[in-house]
């Protein structure tokens, strides 16, 4: 299996980020998350000087053999016909990027479904939809192996095309089951708090999903490891995601993290990879159960709270005008002694 050198950021340049935002023209800690997030992005990026390139949000899909079971609200058809919806550009995630400048990938991880790659989806194709859990582990450890490769190829390839901060964003109906026995293994979360609507189950579906999730938890015969929880419970396209955020983080580049299933492939990367919590920027706090908990259990603080639930990436890219500012914030406010103020704080 690949391993990653994903390292904590040199400290040493912690101190003059610091003082150079204390010495902007304003009350010391007057733009609050703000001069959090430069100090982050300019202690990831080892400069005064941050800056933010071509910022792209990478959407895996795949689909989930634990469908089967009544899970989810929507069928799986769901999964590839909104892809078709993504390449017409008619989709939540498609008005996010035309808004804020993001280039869209949108990556086959393994949607049981023939897609038209000849469209611009980019095939890294593992199989047609996991395994259901229920009964056996969703994939191998060769199809793990494989998701996390083509995960770090992705990344690459954005990263040879120019960005230094990448979203991920996933479609896979399904994958809200998933995500929650990764929160409840990964974080030590009753299972019970960490199971929710998904894409608009009611109180009895909430019920059913509970019980299936609960009884593939009894059925569960492996070693309990972080990695071995990833690759019995976790979707293709989740897998993929855990394998481009680490490969991000290794290379230095910030990465945007979106709603539930989104995060909670950035705790499975940190089960494996702590430092990668580094380069992460929480984007929003979304409306599925559990994802305040999964949040907490990171010890993150999301940008927005704006009731989302769609996944795609959308709350990430929301949130980037807010990391652009604390970035435009170091390079374009002056500071008391250059303007000739006198420090008011």
């Amino acid at each position: 299996m690949r391993t990653f050198d994903i390292r904590k950021p040199d400290e040493a340049i912690k101190d003059a980020l610091t003082d150079m935002i204390d010495n902007l023209t304003k009350p010391k800690g007057a733009l609050g998350v703000l001069e959090e997030l430069a100090l982050q992005v300019g202690w990831v990026q080892q400069t005064l000087t941050p800056c933010l390139r071509r910022p792209q949000n990478v959407l895996f899909a795949a689909d989930h053999g634990i469908v089967e079971e009544g899970v989810s609200r929507s069928p799986k058809e769901i999964t590839w016909q909104q892809i078709s919806n993504f390449l017409h550009g008619g989709a939540g995630v498609n008005f996010l990027c035309r808004q804020h400048g993001f280039t869209l990938k949108i990556v086959d991880a393994g949607v049981d479904y023939d897609l038209p790659y000849d469209k611009g989806i980019i095939n890294r194709k593992v199989r047609r939809g996991t395994r259901n859990f229920l009964y056996e582990a969703a994939m191998t450890e060769e199809e793990m192996k494989l998701c996390l490769e083509h995960g770090v190829a992705v990344t690459d390839s954005c990263i040879a095309e120019g960005s230094n901060v990448l979203s991920f964003g996933e479609m896979g109906i399904g994958n809200t089951s998933a995500s929650s026995l990764w929160m409840s293994c990964l974080a030590h979360i009753p299972l019970e708090q960490c199971v929710g609507a998904g894409s608009g189950l009611d109180e009895e579906g909430i019920r059913h999903k509970y019980d299936v999730l609960h009884r593939a938890l009894d059925n569960y015969r492996g070693d309990g490891s972080a990695r071995d929880i990833i690759r019995y419970f976790g979707g293709l396209e989740m897998v993929m995601a855990v394998g481009a955020m680490l490969r991000a983080a290794e290379r230095g580049v910030l990465i945007l993290v979106d709603g539930f299933i989104m995060t909670n492939c950035m705790l499975a990367a940190a089960s494996l990879y702590p430092d990668v919590k580094h380069y992460a920027v929480y984007g929003h706090q979304g409306d599925e159960c559990g994802h305040r908990l999964v949040l907490q259990a990171l010890g993150a603080r999301p940008l927005l709270n704006l009731g989302l639930r769609l996944g795609e990436g959308t709350g990430a890219i929301c949130a980037y005008p807010i990391l652009e500012s604390a970035v435009r914030m170091l390079n374009e406010m002056d500071s008391f002694a250059h303007a000739s103020i006198t420090k008011y704080f």
